[in-house]
């Protein structure tokens, strides 16, 4: 057995989504060797701040923003070819040097342009809502779990590949019940492209495996949240892969003992983007005061997010499914003006009872009712802090707060966009 002298760790969310990990994944990938991306898609949307320049990404690892950082798309995500190549480029010519530091997955599934319209069909035509992206992802995952994908290292096989590839869009069409021909022509784009693909081409596991044994340090950052995990999301409202940490050994092709530490990102508030409940939900007023405060409007679709107070209910189970190592906090700044924050600490439920846990009921969300702490806000600009004790005590105690309910110990603290604005304890 190769023995293991890197180290290795797990960026994951764990909330709804949104929570900033981009800005975290950026600032720890300074540090590392090797970024992989472990699941979803071009649903993904990771905002990064450079100096001046605001990047968004939506597949390729925040870690490319990096010179000479390698930068890997696992076998547990769905790549849109279309999209994967437009990022790619748009890079290029904005001066960012990708040339031999992406590397995809051979075992990663193809999204493909008719799993993007049956995506969009199937939101248009639901009674029950999901409040997808639209970008394809469920129809390419159900393709996936029922065996009829087709894989970046099925692009080798020819006439096999193309004979795949007609079968899928005919299945498409029976479903949705129109001409094909718009979708025929995207979908020849798409396999057009797949000797730039088959030239990223490469065997994450094998990559990463070698990288830690070279003692070489790795990054794996997920999309989406905890809440939005497949498994222990709050189903139906969530993606169609595993968010959690656990997904990123699958993710990636490495076993779970190579991960040496999992850190997770919450926003120092709660959001939501799409259908689902979100229990502690502010009233409309002071939803439009932190949305504009924090600028929550989704990165991929510029959908607004709602937006709530701190829910340690959440956040401690997130910590458990996750088994954090530490904390990272986003967006603490977004607080600065109010006067008093509070922290929803267990539900009320229907019954008269009280619940410190998440409840796999996804309906019964919709019924419970917070019991909150009420905490003094600030009242102070933090953005320029760059210690734990240049913030102010009541910041300093909201913190601590978290940290106590959450049960996991808080790592770093962002207090702004930039890569300046974060601090490491």
């Amino acid at each position: 057995m190769t023995s293991r002298n890197g180290r290795c760790t797990v960026v994951v969310g764990c909330q709804w989504g949104d929570e900033g990990k981009g800005k975290i994944v950026d600032v720890l990938a300074e540090d590392v060797d090797v970024v992989a991306r472990y699941q979803g898609g071009a649903n993904a949307g990771h905002t990064v701040q450079v100096g001046e320049n605001t990047f968004i990404l939506h597949q390729i690892p925040s870690g490319i923003l990096h010179p000479g950082k390698r930068c890997l798309l696992g076998n547990g995500v769905v790549l849109d070819v279309l999209q994967f190549f437009q990022e790619h480029d748009a890079l290029v010519e904005r001066g960012i040097d990708v040339h031999g530091r992406v590397g995809v997955s051979e075992r990663a599934h193809l999204l493909l342009p008719y799993h993007t319209a049956l995506d969009r069909a199937s939101e248009d035509r639901a009674a029950q809502k999901i409040g997808t992206t639209g970008r394809g992802i469920g129809p390419a995952y159900e393709e996936k779990a029922g065996r009829r994908g087709v894989r970046v290292a099925d692009l080798r096989g020819g006439v096999r590949v193309e004979q795949r590839v007609r079968e899928g869009l005919e299945r498409a069409l029976q479903r949705l019940g129109g001409s094909g021909d718009h979708l025929e022509e995207e979908v020849r784009t798409s396999l057009e492209m797949g000797g730039r693909l088959r030239a990223m081409a490469t065997d994450t596991g094998r990559e990463i495996t070698e990288a830690l044994a070279g003692g070489r340090r790795v990054l794996l950052e997920g999309a989406q949240g905890t809440a939005l995990d497949l498994d222990h999301g709050t189903y139906p409202f969530v993606t169609s892969s595993n968010t959690t940490a656990g997904g990123a050994a699958t993710g990636v092709g490495i076993g779970p003992t190579a991960i040496d530490t999992v850190v997770g990102v919450v926003k120092a508030y709660t959001t939501r983007v799409g259908y689902g409940p979100l229990p502690t939900g502010f009233d409309p007023e002071m939803d439009q005061r932190v949305r504009e405060l924090g600028g929550e409007y989704g990165a991929t679709t510029g959908r607004p997010r709602r937006c709530g107070w701190f829910d340690a209910v959440l956040a401690r189970y997130s910590a458990r499914v996750n088994g954090l190592t530490g904390l990272a906090v986003t967006k603490l700044d977004v607080l600065d003006t109010l006067p008093e924050l509070t922290i929803a600490t267990e539900y009320a439920t229907e019954s008269g009872g009280s619940t410190r846990d998440f409840p796999a009921d996804t309906w019964s969300l919709e019924s419970v009712v917070p019991r909150y702490e009420t905490l003094p806000g600030w009242e102070t600009d933090t953005s320029t802090a760059t210690r734990l004790s240049d913030l102010p005590k009541n910041a300093r105690a909201y913190l601590d707060r978290i940290e106590e309910l959450t049960g996991a110990p808080i790592a770093m603290v962002s207090v702004g966009t930039r890569r300046s604005q974060i601090i490491r304890l």
